[in-house]
């Protein structure tokens, strides 16, 4: 219990009173030593639009010992005159300072769940003081086995209708629709007395209220009034009255038009109600407006001044039933003139609206396989649903993310499936498969949902391990230490290199590296005592399987051959060949020589042809003589320079003399210039 502002609370804040209220708990409080009690007030009420005047909707009982409470009703929403002021009377005996309040329907009550279903009720509570204040809401609900004449036809003044006087004899004129009556049958008639020549002739109404001008019609009868009272019988004694009053007017001295007889129009589901549709316009003269089927319209309205439709009602068609398409049929008229009218039929169809994507369960595929996982597996199955339509079909798609190009997964018929075999023996191979399913809907705009996808593929040792079989040899005396060779292990499982290398028995003269594969001897060795010796390595492979106690094993054999130690001198024969390698000067002389011969030849040439073409010029002298004499002086000329080289030639210098073993003979060379003779 605590003290709020000189308040004590029994149960419950004096501040969260209207909270408790709401929650329908008692609450207790004293308020200067004076106790309000609030016993449970119901703050929303359900009310048959049946109940009739004096009808209490809730008690309330206070107690105030002190002061003299008082309950009032503040406000009624929409106002109203259907509820009582609230009543408040006391109590007496063991009671004393206990009030009781009353909430009622007044004389004029008469609700209707067609015309207003909920009201809400503003009451306040006094007690000195404090106040208490809070609203009460008053549900009402219909009566499916009460009807009632209701609106303009049940008032006092009654109903009046305006119909041509060119009308056609029996046409409908006017439809009595009464609240609660539903598909029920009622018994409608005239009660009223029709007798010519007031009447042309009587007017009838049938049991689903349609009223029908004389089969006489009522041409001549401009501006007459003509009053029926009508009586609704439906048995059990229920059963109401009501005045009609039908005013002839003369015909139309105008005509009142549309552009056009019909339309159709197509609009989005997706419009809140109060959205305008379309705007129809008649020609003609101060005209209004109105919708005249169906009757009432659900879904939409037009302004009875402007002609705009709108809708009245949200248009979704997943719940609105009938709401794909609507023909309405509008009716324009003259202001003072009703019966100067044209009618106009509009279809309005509404298209579906894509709002909502697909919605998928799982929402997430998140799953873990090992890489045996044979290929067809099912990882998950995808279940989606269009929310704008339950049945329509969707569109499925698989895209990787890491690896861009994997074909390790297939979805089919919105199942997700091992396509390949999950391998992860390779490097790179085995890890994470991140892609997504993407879900489109056959909507427009199109929606699309993501359904991100996960596989996390773990290895598994699949292989055992193994090694070729080798022969290492070794000399006797090879000191520990020594390294005989190494054993080279194989696994097809990743990592290929994780294996351990152990020696299973043998002797203790050889030891192997456990990570390496290494052979290495650590004792003597005697040709004379053991030549061969047969040991087996034992292969054990780790780290490539998901569960690092699980390992698989391999061995192979390793020969040792032990070799006789020798102290032989290994022979070393050396081979030398001579080359000539030419200085520099001796290149250079040798091409200015060339060049100087080339010249020479060519001069030479060149007298012999002029020489040659002089002796065709003379044939009678001879040949040779000619030649001879067209080089004057320059007898001997070319022995002398075929000579020249072998001169040059004869007069190298040769400063040694040497032997070759290969072929036998003696040479002379020169070290100058590294050319040999031949003896």
């Amino acid at each position: 219990m605590s003290d709020v502002g000189g308040m004590k609370d029994f149960g419950c804040l004096a501040s969260s009173c209207g909270e408790a209220l709401k929650k329908k708990r008692h609450c207790y409080v004293s308020v200067c030593g004076f106790l309000l009690v609030l016993h449970s007030l119901p703050w929303s009420i359900d009310l048959s639009e049946s109940q009739g005047p004096g009808t209490t909707l809730q008690s309330f009982s206070f107690n105030c010992s002190s002061y003299m409470p008082t309950l009032e009703l503040l406000s009624v929403r929409p106002p109203t005159g259907f509820f009582n002021k609230p009543s408040l009377h006391s109590l007496h005996g063991l009671h004393k300072g206990v009030y009781v309040g009353k909430v009622t329907l007044s004389s004029s009550a008469r609700l209707d769940a067609l015309a207003v279903n909920h009201y809400e009720l503003q009451l306040q509570y006094k007690c000195g003081n404090f106040v208490v204040s809070g609203p009460l809401f008053v549900h009402v609900q219909r009566d499916p086995g009460r009807f009632r004449c209701a609106g303009p036809f049940a008032s006092p003044a009654g109903e009046f209708i305006y119909v041509p006087e060119t009308v056609t004899p029996g046409a409908l004129l006017y439809t009595l629709l009464l609240p609660g009556l539903g598909v029920q049958r009622a018994q409608m008639n005239i009660t009223s007395a029709q007798d010519p020549p007031l009447f042309p002739g009587p007017f009838s109404i049938d049991e689903q209220g349609l009223l029908r001008a004389p089969s006489q019609g009522l041409s001549g009868q401009a501006l007459k009034s003509f009053q029926l009272q009508i009586l609704v019988s439906l048995g059990k004694g229920q059963s109401c009255k009501g005045m009609l009053t039908v005013k002839v007017l003369p015909a139309p001295s105008s005509q009142v038009s549309f552009p056009q007889k019909a339309q159709s129009i197509t609009i989005p589901e997706d419009l809140v109600p109060g959205s305008k549709v379309i705007q129809v316009q008649a020609r003609g003269s101060n005209l209004l407006y109105e919708i005249i089927s169906p009757l009432p319209s659900p879904l939409y309205s037009i302004g009875q001044a402007d002609g705009v439709v709108r809708t009245t009602a949200p248009l979704d068609l997943a719940r609105a039933q009938g709401a794909a398409v609507t023909k309405l049929q509008v009716r324009a008229f003259e202001r003072l003139r009703p019966w100067a009218s044209a009618e106009f039929d509009l279809t309005v169809n509404v298209r579906a609206v894509n709002q909502w994507p697909p919605r998928c369960h799982p929402a997430l595929l998140v799953t873990q396989v090992p890489e045996t996982t044979p290929v067809g597996t099912v990882l998950s199955k995808l279940t989606c649903v269009d929310p704008d339509s339950a049945g329509a079909p969707l569109d499925f798609q698989l895209q990787f993310y890491n690896p861009p190009d994997s074909a390790s997964l297939r979805l089919r018929d919105r199942v997700l499936e091992v396509n390949t075999t999950l391998d992860c023996d390779t490097p790179g191979a085995c890890f994470q498969h991140a892609a997504s399913i993407l879900v489109l809907d056959d909507g427009q705009p199109q929606m699309t949902t993501e359904v991100p996808v996960l596989v996390m593929v773990t290895p598994v040792n699949e292989f055992s391990p193994a090694c070729v079989p080798r022969t290492f040899r070794v000399r006797e005396d090879a000191g520990p230490h020594t390294l005989l060779g190494s054993v080279v292990g194989t696994d097809a499982d990743y990592p290929h290199n994780s294996l351990e290398y152990y020696i299973s028995g043998g002797p203790s003269t050889f030891a192997v590296d456990r990570l390496s594969g290494e052979i290495h001897l650590l004792g003597p060795l005697d040709y004379e005592q053991q030549r061969w010796y047969k040991i087996t390595i034992l292969l054990i492979d780790h780290s490539q399987d998901w569960d690092l106690n699980r390992h698989r094993s391999g061995s192979c054999t390793v020969t040792i051959e032990v070799e006789v130690s020798s102290t032989m001198t290994p022979l070393i024969v050396t081979e030398v060949e001579a080359f000539w390698k030419p200085e520099p000067w001796f290149v250079v002389v040798l091409t200015a020589t060339g060049a100087v011969l080339l010249l020479a030849l060519g001069w030479l040439l060149s007298r012999i042809l002029r020489g040659f073409a002089q002796l065709l010029q003379a044939p009678s002298k001879p040949a040779r003589a000619l030649l001879l004499n067209s080089v004057p002086g320059n007898e001997g000329s070319v022995e002398r320079l075929m000579e020249a080289p072998r001169m040059e030639m004869s007069q190298q210098h040769f400063d040694g003399r040497a032997h070759d073993v290969r072929t036998g003979r003696d040479y002379l060379f020169s070290t100058r210039t590294g050319a040999r003779r031949w003896l």
